[in-house]
């Protein structure tokens, strides 16, 4: 796989500012995808219940996360001050099913996500399937601009913090 760059944001000729790199995750990345679920999650919604510890949480993303998901992708800071920071992560789950997307707080509207969603667009075959929660507007918004639909809704009978969600689909 190539490697993906983009600097983002305005620079001086010659400098390098805000340059994310997308690249497959590997075990070396469990601690820094870790931090950045919980931190993410925490900040964006929270209304969640903790269902987990954060070493448990630890523990399954090192050993079920990495390991089994189809493909992982982070996204990580590379300039001379930051390089190697990660700012975000995805996960795709058997052919067609986006797991997780998550961003670090302070990372949100440089287009990160939208890069990891095209990352993952890219990997599978025809439609996307992901599921969000109903009150996670700022994530539901996101999807919806980038061309999701929501097709079905549940009362949270499917997923460990209870929480209703959405079903959304976006179709090549």
């Amino acid at each position: 796989m190539a490697e993906n760059v983009y600097a983002g944001g305005r620079t001086a000729p010659g400098e390098v500012r805000d340059a994310v790199r997308i690249r497959p995750a590997t075990a070396r990345d469990a601690e820094a995808v870790t931090n950045l679920f919980l931190a993410s999650r925490a900040a964006a919604m929270p209304y969640l219940p903790r269902v987990h510890s954060d070493e448990d949480t630890r523990a399954w993303i090192t050993h079920v996360v990495l390991p089994t998901s189809t493909a992982v992708w982070v996204a990580e800071e590379v300039g001379d001050e930051v390089a190697g920071e990660v700012v975000g992560f995805a996960v795709l789950a058997g052919d067609d099913e986006l797991d997780h997307l998550y961003l670090r707080p302070d990372s949100l509207r440089r287009g990160i996500g939208s890069r990891l969603l095209a990352e993952v667009r890219g990997a599978v075959k025809g439609p996307l399937n992901l599921y969000v929660f109903q009150r996670n507007a700022a994530a539901r918004a996101f999807y919806e601009r980038h061309g999701f639909t929501a097709v079905g809704f549940d009362d949270g009978g499917r997923n460990e913090e209870n929480e209703p969600d959405v079903l959304y689909r976006w179709e090549p």
